[in-house]
């Protein structure tokens, strides 16, 4: 009986050591790779630098947005060529960027998502549910071993890190960087005038408010075949160019709603503030007097550029219409206009840190070493190139010098494609999101090109000197702002249409405001302080 007895005790012991054993080794393992089970260090080792990444192929499926309908993210030439420098290929699932969100979502909730979200534009909100929830990964020791690009960017543009970097002190995402000194990638969409409406009206550029009323009038005067105002779609570029010339949105684009209110130093949520009200009264009325094109707020991105591509349009509020719309040359950007008030402020500018969710790694990833080494290529300088350039002598060309630029074929195409449209056929980056960093000497998009730059400089002397990164928010906050925001900014961006379009008479004002104080817009605001004091601090 004693026998059996201290048999049964060295037994019980034995296993309780093995349980120590085994939770130690967990620890241990778990220290190094946080989550992930490190399968491809393992059986596959991950080079730490240089190429490929993985000695032997392995298979990974990403999740992304596309613009273009006939590019075969399968089978285009810069994931062709990134697979055979990486040995790792990627299946890619596209969806048309309008349907994003929405497939994103079905997604997510269904849990049938891929090893990766690429070019998703998540907010801080989705990175702070998701990673709390483990379908997002925490990237930050991976970061730290095997992704020595963008670890070495954190290092040289703390805010950067900051942005990304959520309450719970973890990074779940890869953003888009932008060179600071790429003012006009900072800036993206501007005005642009067609000049030779300057000679045809007797008028020179516009300088206020007033006198780029009367300037659309006159074109409309002159020819009423001639739309004076187009491009767009809808109120952001537009809304985005006009509201500096008002006060507002002075700390820039990457918070649309709220920015400071001069008067109190305060945070402001501006879409009620009373010039807001003037900007939406001067916009209804070139609506109403057939100044805007009536498309505006109902055709898709496509309709417009297939209608603005005729040369009907005066003035263009987009990105540079020799990029976006086909044989539209000639088109400079406008300058800041000044305002009734005497405001002239640029105020359509964004932070070095754009979307910080372009790129997130699920839960789901075998091989999340292998993956965080993928994406960091894209934020080296070699990696900037291919993903912009593209491949020597097939999408580009290079002068002695060092100077690139893309080939004829895509700058002049032969089948009257927008350039946009022909780089389409080989690289990825139009018109979507993407983790990486934008550098002024290898993007030869719209905002890259010598007009875009040119008029950047012209907006310059009035740009905004203080730049809003996102914020971040508490797992409890980001859940109470995903439900207000839905309501709150939906309704903000529906009455914002209406006032325009004469849907809504400004005699509704004083009710819209007070619709959305019911929908919760001091608790919005006090959760937005939240962030902001998180940002400051």
């Amino acid at each position: 009986m004693k026998h059996r007895q201290k048999s049964l005790l060295l037994l019980v012991s034995l296993m309780l050591a093995a349980s120590t054993l085994l939770a130690a080794c967990s620890r241990t393992s778990e220290t190094s790779a946080p989550q992930g089970d490190g399968q491809t260090s393992a059986s596959n080792e991950v080079s730490m630098e240089g190429m490929p990444i993985v000695q032997n192929p392995i298979n990974l499926e990403f999740f992304a947005p596309k613009r273009f309908a006939a590019s075969d993210w399968n089978n285009i030439l810069i994931w062709q060529e990134y697979e055979k420098m990486t040995n790792i290929h990627v299946k890619w699932n596209t969806v048309d960027r309008d349907n994003l969100v929405e497939k994103r979502n079905i997604l997510l909730a269904g849990g049938d998502y891929p090893d990766a979200l690429y070019g998703n534009g998540l907010s801080a909100s989705d990175l702070m549910m998701y990673g709390e929830q483990g379908v997002f990964l925490k990237l930050n020791d991976y970061i730290d071993k095997y992704a020595p690009n963008f670890k070495k960017l954190l290092e040289e543009y703390p805010e950067v890190k900051k942005a990304i970097t959520m309450p719970d002190g973890n990074i779940y995402s890869f953003p888009t960087i932008t060179d600071p000194n790429f003012k006009s990638m900072l800036t993206g969409a501007f005005m642009w005038y067609n000049p030779e409406w300057f000679a045809k009206t007797g008028l020179s550029e516009p300088k206020t408010t007033d006198e780029f009323y009367e300037f659309l009038k006159a074109v409309k005067a002159k020819d009423p075949k001639t739309i004076p105002l187009g491009g767009g779609p809808g109120w952001a570029y537009l809304g985005n160019f006009l509201q500096g010339a008002w006060g507002l949105g002075n700390r820039g684009v990457t918070h649309p709603y709220v920015d400071i209110d001069p008067a109190t130093n305060e945070l402001r949520f501006f879409p009620i503030d009373p010039n807001y009200k003037e900007l939406l009264q001067y916009t209804n009325k070139l609506y109403a007097e057939g100044l805007i094109d009536r498309d505006f707020f109902t055709a898709n991105a496509d309709q417009i550029i297939a209608k603005g591509s005729q040369g009907v349009y005066a003035v263009i509020a987009d990105y540079n219409p020799e990029s976006v719309y086909s044989n539209l040359k000639g088109y400079a950007g406008a300058s800041a206009l000044k305002g009734p008030h005497g405001d002239q402020m640029y105020s359509y500018i964004g932070s070095s840190v754009g979307n910080p969710g372009q790129f997130v790694i699920t839960n789901k990833n075998k091989n999340p070493e292998a993956t965080v080494r993928w994406v960091d290529y894209l934020y080296s300088d070699e990696g900037s190139k291919l993903f912009f350039m593209g491949v020597k002598d097939k999408t580009f060309t290079e002068k002695a010098g060092g100077e690139m630029d893309y080939t004829d074929e895509i700058k002049h195409n032969p089948n009257g494609l927008t350039q946009d449209q022909a780089v389409s056929q080989y690289l990825v980056w139009p018109g979507v999101g993407y983790p990486g960093i934008l550098k002024q000497q290898y993007f030869k998009g719209s905002e890259g090109m010598p007009a875009s730059v040119d008029a950047a400089k012209k907006v310059e002397p009035y740009l905004i000197k203080e730049i809003w990164p996102p914020f971040t928010y508490t797992k409890d906050e980001t859940e109470r702002m995903t439900v207000l925001r839905a309501d709150i900014e939906t309704y903000v961006k529906e009455m914002t249409t209406k006032f325009i379009t004469g849907g809504a008479s400004f005699n509704e004002w004083d009710s819209y405001v007070n619709t959305l104080k019911k929908m919760g817009l001091d608790e919005y605001m006090e959760i937005y302080k939240a962030g902001y004091n998180r940002y400051t601090k």
